[in-house]
């Protein structure tokens, strides 16, 4: 375990500054007051830093440690505001729907405004286009003659696919949902909140450009909660890519489709007819404007309520058509759906686990109806502002390659092109975790699970308290109950989340009931269980904080007040944990910037040109920033040491995760260490991916799947590293 921070008796005074220096002074550049008077950072890149202006010898030190790579063109994409910004009021959906018939709101007139005027495509029409398009019909022929097949029976083949895939939207199908949801939402959720002007900004701009909805996905009522928030305010319905999964679910399958989902094969890379159908009927949808397109960035539900590394296929697919000039900008427009209480948490934490996931089907949905008698609380819908795609790509794409090469002919992205696919997905994904709701329950998970096996109630009304105000100083969006003292708040949390904690005799306990019966191993599953559904709501706030609390373990690790140091400790905890938040490619300087810039703020840290000296007032903030993190390192940690000793030959994922697992129920049950957050899968593969990216293990992909072999002298460096053993190298991958 690392060591604890060292502290510094007094820091020397801050050298004196000239007017329009940036410094790593203690007002350098995370200066509120710079940053109101409009002042730029140079831009960051991987390649290091450009800018104008004169740099201290310790910035041209870590700026050179920098990741190294080609700098990415142009102005910065995204720029997270360090200074508190006003968000949009929310208005409950709900209350009117409880106040009148959801008959009558189903069989409302509805009567959508859509882009630019044009009619609804009938679905049919959609199928006919997408097989008479010169891209479809070019991989026909080329397919008909590498196979030696007939165009024909590849034409009918392509024909099956749009009949699996395709979407049949019909209103009957819409007001059948409409009704029947109301009906649902009402009995689940007290309130259903949204912003209003997101709403407006919405409508805007559907009539004014093809439209991709980008909503966060935490459950499978995203989907469902979207395209009735749209009914409910007279907006276009969206088409909805959905797994192919849902497919076999009997008669819901098929209501799907006919609201608007359209569904996709989970993995379809090695079939080119399959590829080529797929990307044409969404380019078509697309192009055609009639319907915003909706998807979710992250692929799948998050099973831990992080932001998951998002996806790019689809993403590359609905910029096509702006990048050919097939339509002359597209609105990308994130959205944060944020829930007080998620319905599959207990799934979630089994899933974790490693007990299988229920296969989608409508008997399991059947099954479900016992929820309908649980409270989830609140949802809270945050519509984004629509990002316009062709300002995005204003200096940073190259046009040649589309200008040369026909448009029907399948061509790879260019490297240019791939990167800014991926600089927009992370941006998306930010700006969605920006505009993500945290309730008081958030706040308490993260001071309980700190505080384990119990705390005093009134310190933790007290610590709450205390947090709320640090999260808000920090940039998070906090909706407190209205008229609620801080007890009621959390007597309120504790209230709605009572499978998961309770009170007990003035003391705040985990609700894991019968952990002292049965055998050893079963005592350690439920405690890890009800540890795992408290941490989903502790992972909600570490977005954001996992910059100043990188800084704080850095300074940890490093034993040093070195800036150098503590950045090159600072950007290799940003590589290892790349997996588990999302951070934007290429501007580590500029995190570690926001980090410090938060520290000093709270008076947690003061800086010199050269060093970084934690104070004494900031000894309590820095220590719950590693702690809150400490389940993080430490199973890091636990995976590697299974990886250095364990493994002698090269394994795949299957062998790996009960593995690991064993390994480290083993050490709960003997008490050799409590981290319990170790055994969620999600964890265990976050590990194992992060030592492929920094070159201590080697995935190889084979005709059965993939197979990974680990360097082990490699994974002890690593692990010295996070004992503070040795320095930390940077880069790392260069070095082992």
């Amino acid at each position: 375990m690392a060591p604890p921070i060292a502290r510094s008796p007094r820091p020397p005074p801050h050298p004196p500054q000239r007017a329009g220096q940036l410094s790593w002074g203690g007002a350098g550049p995370w200066a509120p007051q710079e940053a109101a008077a409009g002042v730029k950072l140079p831009r960051r890149g991987r390649a290091g830093e450009r800018g104008a202006g004169r740099r201290s010898g310790a910035r041209r030190t870590m700026a050179a440690a920098a990741a190294p790579g080609r700098a990415r063109r142009g102005a910065p994409m995204y720029s997270k505001e360090l200074t508190s910004k006003k968000r949009d009021e929310f208005e409950d959906i709900l209350e009117e729907r409880r106040l009148s018939s959801d008959l009558r709101y189903a069989m409302k007139c509805y009567t959508p405004v859509i882009y630019k005027g044009l009619s609804p495509c009938k679905p049919n029409a959609i199928k006919s286009a997408v097989l008479q398009s010169e891209q479809v019909q070019y991989v026909i022929k080329q397919l008909a003659k590498e196979m030696g097949e007939s165009p024909d029976i590849i034409q009918e083949e392509a024909t099956e696919i749009l009949d699996e895939m395709g979407h049949s939207m019909q209103l009957r199908a819409v007001r059948f949902f409409a009704f029947t949801l109301s009906k649902i939402f009402k009995q689940l959720f007290q309130r259903v909140c949204v912003n209003e002007e997101g709403m407006q900004r919405l409508q805007h701009a559907i009539q004014e450009h093809p439209v991709v909805l980008l909503p966060s996905h935490r459950s499978y009522v995203d989907f469902l909660m979207l395209s009735y928030l749209l009914y409910t305010y007279d907006l276009a319905l969206p088409v909805i890519a959905a797994g192919i999964d849902f497919l076999g679910m009997k008669i819901v399958g098929e209501l799907l489709r006919r609201a608007g989902a359209f569904f996709m094969r989970r993995s379809f890379g090695g079939n080119r007819l399959y590829w080529a159908v797929f990307a044409e009927y969404v380019k078509t949808m697309l192009r055609s404007g009639y319907a915003p397109i909706e998807f979710f960035l992250e692929g799948t539900r998050s099973r831990t309520a992080k932001t998951l590394t998002p996806k790019f296929g689809l993403l590359s697919i609905v910029m096509e058509p702006f990048f050919k000039r097939e339509v002359f900008d597209t609105y990308l427009v994130p959205i944060s759906i944020s829930y007080e209480r998620i319905l599959e948490e207990s799934l979630y934490a089994y899933e974790l686990l490693g007990v299988p996931k229920p296969k989608e089907s409508t008997s399991g949905l059947l099954k479900a109806r016992r929820i309908l008698s649980d409270n989830f609380g609140t949802i809270h819908i945050y519509v984004g502002q629509p990002v316009s795609l062709r300002t995005l790509a204003s200096g940073r794409i190259n046009w040649c390659p589309y200008n040369l090469v026909p448009r029907h002919l399948p061509q790879k992205p260019s490297e240019d092109i791939q990167e800014f696919v991926s600089d927009v997905a992370y941006k998306m994904e930010l700006l969605q975790i920006e505009n993500m709701v945290l309730s008081p329950w958030v706040l308490v998970a993260a001071i309980l699970l700190q505080n384990l096996p119990a705390m005093d109630f009134e310190l933790l009304i007290e610590k709450t308290l205390w947090l709320k105000g640090l999260t808000q100083t920090f940039g998070g969006f906090i909706e407190w109950p209205d008229n609620l003292c801080a007890k009621k708040a959390v007597m309120s949390g504790l209230t709605l989340h009572s499978n998961i904690a309770r009170l007990v005799e003035g003391r705040v306990v985990l609700n894991d009931k019968g952990v002292e019966d049965g055998a050893i191993g079963e005592i350690v599953f439920k405690h890890a269980l009800a540890i795992l559904m408290c941490a989903t709501y502790r992972n909600q706030l570490l977005n954001v904080f996992v910059r100043p609390s990188l800084v704080a373990l850095a300074l940890q690790m490093t034993r040093s007040f070195r800036k150098e140091e503590v950045y090159s400790c600072f950007s290799f905890l940003r590589d290892v944990f790349s997996d588990e938040f999302i951070f934007f490619p290429g501007v580590s300087l500029k995190d570690f910037e926001e980090g410090c810039f938060l520290l000093t703020k709270c008076d947690a840290i003061q800086t010199t040109q050269q060093e970084i000296y934690p104070t004494d007032k900031g000894s309590v903030l820095l220590s719950f920033l590693s702690a809150m993190f400490r389940p993080f390192v430490e199973g890091y940690q636990l995976v590697f040491r299974y990886l250095s000793k364990e493994t002698k030959e090269a394994f795949t994922e299957k062998q790996f995760i009960p593995g690991v697992r064993n390994f480290v129920f083993q050490l709960l049950e003997k008490g050799k260490t409590q981290c319990y957050e170790v055994l969620s899968s999600d964890m265990q593969k976050n590990a194992l991916g992060a030592l492929v990216q920094l070159g201590a293990a080697k995935k190889k992909k084979l005709s059965s799947g993939f197979t990974y072999t680990v360097n082990q002298e490699a994974v002890n460096k690593i692990l010295d590293m996070f004992d503070a053993r040795i320095p930390v190298q940077k880069p790392v991958a260069a070095r082992l």
